[in-house]
């Protein structure tokens, strides 16, 4: 019996072409819709996390912001003798300059960092970051930001070469190493920096009265977000809750995942409203499939068809309608996904939780809506049906 249902239902489908075309157009845009902003949400989230995943999310942050004295660069090796999880405590501070190597010049922002500043080989593009060695003999070396090295360098003849940086006075620094790009980061974006040793920084530079920033790396095994935890308790011990802030990459990923999927499930919840206006296209079509196939349903019921048969009948044409115009659905909202995340330079990841809810959805809408229709065509008396022109 099902399997008959489901050959009229088709029938029905295809006999009237354009009636059915424009019963599921608003089932196709619904799930069209509701796929892909929920496609395009889960790539802008990935997007972000994958950023700021470059500038590691195994990384806690303190900022110093009053003028306590405790947070020197002593202060940083305190945090391995108080708190569990820590790998290594990196500090820098940092100032305007200006860097010159030739003809060319460029005001940065220039860092005295501790050489576990970057702790990956990756980081670096060409050459090496600067040694231990380098920091505590106060070595006139720079690592240069992408974008700085390219300025500074439009050959690309950067590492072994020298460059002025002034503030007060002009000091000659070897370039050592040259920064990956980091233009697709949010957290962490290097391009126009330049790095120095702490030391050096410290002597030759401008004279440190306080750390700007500590940057604690998490063991393996460690959650961020509970090493950052202890890290506020210990500071809690030392300093005025004032005088510093503490802050995780994880935490900053983990709201960014809140607020996408929050503002991508608004969005989509928005965009199925127009499913349930195809839903009341579809109860339309099949009021009037009822009425003009009246005869039809006198004689099926003369021929002993029970009620039940006639609105299993009309039921399953009206779920097929709906099911066929949410995969058209799906299909689409994935083309206009991958247009959309291509044009954009994003990566497509695909939501397939959205995918098989939109299908579930507009299974549904098509019993609710087919209902009715449904009903009433088993209702109807098979002598009025017969007598019906």
């Amino acid at each position: 019996m099902f399997l008959e249902n489901l050959k009229l239902a088709f029938n029905s489908m295809f006999t009237n072409k354009m009636r059915t075309f424009l019963s599921l157009l608003g089932i196709v845009i619904g799930v069209g819709s509701v796929v892909t902003i929920m496609n395009l949400g889960e790539s802008v989230k990935r997007s972000i996390t994958d950023s700021m995943n470059i500038g590691g999310v195994d990384e806690v942050s303190v900022i110093p912001t009053g003028a306590n004295a405790v947070f020197s660069e002593e202060f940083a090796y305190t945090f391995q003798d108080n708190v569990l999880g820590i790998e290594s405590v990196s500090i820098y501070v940092n100032t305007n300059a200006t860097l010159r190597n030739g003809q060319e010049t460029k005001n940065a922002q220039v860092y005295g960092v501790t050489s576990n500043y970057f702790d990956s080989s990756e980081d670096i593009l060409y050459g090496d970051f600067f040694t231990r060695e380098n920091n505590l003999h106060r070595d006139q070396v720079v690592v240069l930001g992408y974008d700085l090295a390219q300025d500074l360098f439009p050959g690309g003849d950067a590492v072994g070469s020298y460059v002025s940086i002034f503030r007060n006075q002009s000091k000659q620094y070897r370039v050592v190493g040259v920064l990956d790009d980091t233009s697709g980061s949010i957290s962490t974006n290097t391009n126009n920096y330049a790095f120095i040793p702490f030391n050096t920084f410290d002597q030759r530079l401008k004279k440190v009265n306080a750390v700007s920033q500590y940057t604690i790396k998490i063991k393996e095994g460690y959650n961020a977000t509970d090493v950052a935890a202890d890290i506020k308790s210990y500071l809690s011990t030392v300093a005025s809750s004032n005088d510093y802030y503490v802050s995780s990459a994880q935490e900053l990923v983990n709201m960014t995942e809140s607020v996408t999927g929050y503002l991508t499930t608004f969005l989509a919840a928005i965009a199925a409203i127009s499913l349930l206006v195809g839903g009341i296209g579809i109860m339309n079509i099949m009021l009037v499939t009822v009425v003009e196939r009246t005869r039809e349903i006198g004689i099926r019921k003369a021929l002993g068809a029970t009620p039940k048969t006639i609105r299993s009948q009309f039921l399953v044409e009206a779920t097929v309608l709906s099911i066929f115009g949410g995969v058209i659905g799906i299909i689409f909202g994935v083309v206009v996904s991958y247009v959309v995340a291509s044009a954009a330079g994003w990566t497509l990841y695909f939501s397939i939780g959205a995918i098989v809810l939109s299908l579930a959805f507009s299974s549904a809408v098509g019993i609710f809506f087919g209902w009715y229709p449904a009903a009433k065509a088993a209702a109807l008396d098979p002598i009025e049906a017969l007598a019906y022109e």
